[in-house]
């Protein structure tokens, strides 16, 4: 009940801002509510594999600023203490010409009540900051993300070799309109740390670095609705197939692998 009343909170207030765009046709306020089957981030449940809701707000001004926040249930037993993930990013970008444009900006992950010491570890946040850098041409996007603190706390505390600024997310996606109603959108990343375990897991892998791909079908059912399915799949299963569950050790679940998922949004 914690998850669902903190993130309806603040989908309340994107519904708000939503209401406010529709009634001013020049608006450059937008919103977003959703209700997902498993938020999937760069390949990995954020869930446990359970259900998400999620909303967010989005500013953009016709000189090329863009900025907006966005918000998700998330697990406790990756972010232990936590139950929300709160994003905040502002970006600028320009038209080349008909075909081509670009965009740079940064992007912060923050996660209100979630600290490793909630685990019985030393305290240390999971929040996040990135800075990023994008060229579309068409309907490609090719977009770098690179880590301006630690990566979601992974440092010598959980067991690595060094720090982990300046892990890198390179991704390429694309999007296909199929009919008025329909469209699929095709992803491939890949998540570079800049550290590895110092001590492998029981395996031997040592190594966080993963590749994720996902395929997703849209169906635009009404003006503001739309009911989207898709699949993702995420390498290096000897380093996420048995993750540990920050409550409790003894629970294990793959993170990563092969999974589908089912969402349901709106824009206003």
């Amino acid at each position: 009940m914690k998850i669902v009343s903190s993130a309806a909170s603040a989908v309340l207030s994107f519904l708000s801002l939503g209401s406010v765009a529709q009634a001013q046709d020049a608006s450059p306020v937008t919103g977003n509510v959703a209700m997902v089957s498993d938020y999937m981030f760069r390949g990995l449940t954020q869930t446990w594999g359970h259900p998400a809701i999620q909303g967010g707000a989005d500013y953009t001004n016709p000189n090329g600023f863009a900025a907006g926040t966005w918000a998700s249930s998330i697990s406790d037993k990756s972010y232990p203490g936590g139950s929300m993930e709160l994003d905040l990013y502002a970006s600028f970008g320009r038209p080349i010409d008909a075909d081509w444009s670009w965009r740079v900006g940064v992007y912060g992950y923050m996660y209100p009540g979630a600290d490793l010491d909630e685990a019985g570890l030393r305290s240390r946040s999971f929040n996040t900051l990135e800075a990023n850098a994008a060229l579309t041409w068409r309907q490609f996007t090719l977009k770098y993300n690179r880590s301006l603190t630690d990566y979601f706390a992974a440092d010598k505390e959980q067991g690595y070799d060094g720090d982990t600024r300046g892990t890198g997310y390179l991704q390429l996606d694309g999007t296909f309109p199929l009919s008025d109603a329909w469209s699929l959108a095709l992803h491939a990343g890949h998540t570079h740390y800049t550290a590895k375990l110092a001590t492998p897991l029981s395996n031997g892998a040592r190594d966080a670095s993963y590749s994720d791909y996902s395929a997703t079908i849209k169906y635009q059912f009404a003006a503001h609705w739309s009911v989207s399915g898709g699949v993702t799949h995420a390498t290096d299963d000897a380093f996420y197939h048995r993750v540990s569950n920050f409550v409790n050790a003894s629970d294990t679940r793959n993170v990563g692998g092969t999974r589908g998922f089912v969402m349901f949004q709106g824009t206003f």
